[in-house]
């Protein structure tokens, strides 16, 4: 019989993918956290002997419990806010472990999160984890009381939902910056028709602040006229990645006001989520 510390040590091994996975399941960083937690309790209170697959019985914990928040949450927001955006992974070298967000922000943009929170729990549940990690349809039927063709049907409507959320092709990283960078400039001159420039015509702007105030805008000149629009005082802003692509974090008197996602495709502006819900800035591991 393997000891206590035999299974802390295989816990920590499998713990960066366990929480990329409930991230990826509930775009919460205090729920993927539960959820793995959940995951830690159920193995320290088992023996674990008859485990052969240590990784694939904590994944499978895990996507259960998400599940259960899934189906939870969904029950709860019965007048559920237009705009709620998941909780972003920023890296802009403030000490947070690198490794750990490469894990959780590689591939996973804010506009794709957004995409998922709509999905059915189930239908969440069979695209996470076949599409992004691989599980198998035989594995992952159990978990959603289906057969492995029914959870393969599952992932498929996710899919189709899914198609067209993310850019298609490698990123030029340098390229995303300089339209960032051009937006900032055109945003801080009040340039209308340079922020028209720089937008897809059918741009789509999500600004949550937690409650009244939320937006939804569509279209270039609706998106443009927002952000030309928009004066803080004493606002500065700075670049920084956002779960894996080009954003920026918006700071006022040392306090962070907005963190900032852009996707961008073909050199333009598709999407761009705002998170400025002051409680949840507060929360994030963000030096101002």
């Amino acid at each position: 019989m393997q000891d206590n510390e035999f299974w802390a040590a295989q816990f920590e091994q499998h713990r960066p993918r366990l929480r990329a996975v409930a991230y990826r399941m509930l775009g919460s960083h205090a729920e993927a956290d539960d959820a793995v937690q959940e995951a830690w309790l159920r193995l320290s209170r088992a023996s674990g002997d008859d485990v052969e697959n240590v990784g694939g019985w904590l994944t499978t914990i895990v996507s259960r419990q998400c599940l259960n928040m899934l189906r939870s949450r969904a029950t709860r927001r019965e007048d559920p806010l237009d705009v709620r955006l998941p909780d972003p992974v920023v890296e802009s070298g403030d000490g947070v472990d690198p490794a750990e967000q490469g894990v959780l922000a590689d591939s996973v943009g804010l506009a794709l999160l957004v995409v998922l929170d709509a999905l059915d729990p189930a239908e969440r549940l069979a695209f996470v984890l076949h599409d992004m990690f691989a599980v198998p349809f035989e594995e992952i039927a159990p978990m959603v009381d289906r057969s492995p063709a029914a959870a393969r049907q599952l992932a498929s409507r996710a899919r189709r939902r899914v198609r067209g959320s993310t850019p298609a092709g490698r990123p030029d990283r340098t390229r995303q910056r300089q339209i960032v960078d051009a937006w900032l400039a055109a945003a801080r001159g009040g340039d209308l028709q340079g922020l028209v420039a720089l937008l897809h015509p059918d741009a789509v702007l999500r600004v949550d602040t937690g409650g009244a105030g939320s937006t939804l805008l569509r279209g270039a000149a609706a998106v443009a006229g927002q952000a030309a629009r928009f004066r803080a005082g004493g606002l500065r802003s700075r670049f920084a990645v956002v779960n894996g692509g080009p954003g920026l974090i918006s700071v006022v008197e040392g306090r962070i006001t907005g963190v900032l996602a852009f996707t961008v495709d073909e050199g333009r502006i598709v999407e761009i989520d705002i998170l400025a819900d002051p409680r949840r800035l507060a929360a994030l591991d963000v030096v101002p």
